[in-house]
């Protein structure tokens, strides 16, 4: 993981158009939003309003007001893994479908248009890790970073970096940056010099429930505080907080078992080690 501070206004609320391969948004689709909701209001202090319906009932959330997050229903009769899908920004979501496919990937959804807000697409790459592509009309994305409560960072879990890397590169114009270490298999993904986001080749360590997925980071004031409103709130402690260069980080899963992360950014001016 890598900081991923953007180039946020005041309070960090972001209004420009993203640069085209920026993780732009995050949507996770559930059997109960109405508990989801619930969930994610006390957990991050998320409100919520209806959003596109083109996929069935979806709601975004709102923190102090400005869209951070969407939620969706699942069909009762589909039966997919829960869990948060990043999307990245494209300038022409047609295209870039095109290029998932023939670098071999797929795409499952779309592209469709989502009412006045946008044009989507759901992929998944080589080893099957889902993800969104938008292309923003009315709705530009996550219009704030930086404060608890918003994604502070996307991460991918896989078998190994090398070939999903490529993928990723050649799809969205990412510059790969990799880690220099014998034990740590890790590309950093960034956009004119600025890490974006993370690949992490963890081998076998994958959950053989999941199989290679994205997850996000949330960042958050306090991680145990977070951790123990989460727990009484129906929450899962998959991995309790630990210190990381970057501040504490915790992995946890929402009682329908998404799993995402929580981040405790370090103090401006403390050191990194």
């Amino acid at each position: 993981m890598t900081d991923a501070r953007g180039s946020a206004g005041r309070n960090g609320e972001t209004n420009a158009r993203h640069t085209p391969g920026t993780p732009c948004w995050v949507s996770l689709m559930v059997h109960g939003p109405a508990a989801t909701h619930e969930f994610y209001g006390a957990l991050f202090g998320w409100e919520f309003q209806p959003g596109p319906q083109q996929l069935g009932p979806y709601a975004r959330a709102l923190l102090d007001g400005r869209e951070v997050a969407g939620i969706g229903q699942l069909p009762p009769d589909r039966q997919l893994p829960i869990a948060w899908t990043p999307y990245f920004a494209s300038a022409d979501v047609n295209r870039t479908a095109e290029t998932v496919r023939s670098c071999g990937g797929t795409v499952g959804v779309g592209p469709l248009d989502a009412g006045e807000a946008g044009r989507l697409a759901i992929g998944s790459d080589p080893a099957g890790a889902v993800f969104g592509i938008w292309q923003a009309a009315a709705h530009l994305g996550t219009a704030v970073t930086g404060v608890p409560g918003t994604p502070a960072w996307n991460e991918l879990l896989t078998f190994e970096t090398a070939s999903v890397a490529k993928f990723y590169e050649t799809v969205f114009g990412f510059e790969l940056v990799p880690e220099v270490s014998a034990d740590l298999d890790y590309v950093t993904l960034c956009l004119d010099g600025r890490p974006v986001a993370g690949i992490h080749g963890v081998g076998h360590a994958l959950p053989r429930d999941r199989g290679p997925h994205w997850i996000t980071y949330f960042a958050v004031a306090d991680a145990e505080e977070s951790l123990e409103r989460l727990a009484d709130l129906g929450g899962h402690v998959l991995q309790p907080a630990r210190n990381t260069v970057h501040g504490r980080v915790a992995t946890v899963a929402d009682p329908e078992g998404a799993r995402f992360s929580l981040l405790q950014g370090r103090p401006a001016g403390t050191g990194t080690g």
